[in-house]
């Protein structure tokens, strides 16, 4: 299992940096409709990363960790429905993913060294907080007509896909692939936070 570290980890290295240098965080109105949810979650990198990220750390550390998710996506959406954004949001939702990778690579250090039901806690904090800036930002994005609701369905529903797809997925898979994936995440994220800052210095 191990010969197999060093090329998941240079794949996924090499896939951060590719992957960083992507301009996919200029977010912008969303189309309406139920497709047009089901595919917003999907199209942005950002998004995308995050809810892989989510799914891995739920994989890994606890299955809780979805309803934490959940919790922060509804909380981050009703914020960002009203309008209400916060300054370079693109950055920290760059930087949640770098977070949630952090998590993983550190959930067995913190299992070790505190209470029971401390790591699942400071994760699922983590967790709620980055998923809610990306919840926000689709809040801003979200159509706000009589196409909402069906919009929102169908962003959840591939939200929840996303998300629980990785968990069963992971599971079957050696914690190699867990492993590879949070440094992944933790490059990814760090990179496109970069790129986001970038963007708006220039802007």
């Amino acid at each position: 299992m191990k010969r197999f570290q060093s090329p998941l980890i240079a794949l996924t290295a090499g896939s951060a940096v590719v992957l960083g240098t992507h301009p996919a965080l200029a977010h912008g109105t969303a189309t309406g409709g139920a497709l047009g949810g089901l595919t917003h979650p999907l199209l942005g990198l950002d998004h995308l990363v995050m809810l892989l990220a989510v799914g891995t750390a739920a994989s890994f550390i606890s299955s809780q960790l979805l309803l934490w998710a959940l919790g922060g996506a509804v909380l981050g959406a009703v914020v960002g429905f009203t309008g209400f954004s916060i300054a370079s949001a693109e950055v920290l939702a760059a930087l949640a993913i770098s977070a949630v990778g952090a998590v993983i690579l550190l959930a067995s250090r913190i299992a070790k060294t505190s209470q029971p039901n401390t790591l699942t806690t400071l994760s699922g904090a983590v967790v709620a907080a980055g998923i809610s800036i990306h919840a926000m930002l689709h809040g801003l994005e979200a159509p706000k007509d009589s196409t909402s609701l069906l919009w929102w369905t169908g962003a959840l529903a591939s939200s929840a896909l996303v998300c629980g797809g990785t968990v069963l997925l992971l599971k079957k898979l050696p914690l190699t692939w867990t492993k590879a994936a949070a440094i992944a995440f933790l490059a990814i994220g760090g990179l496109l936070a970069v790129g986001s800052a970038g963007l708006l210095a220039g802007a």
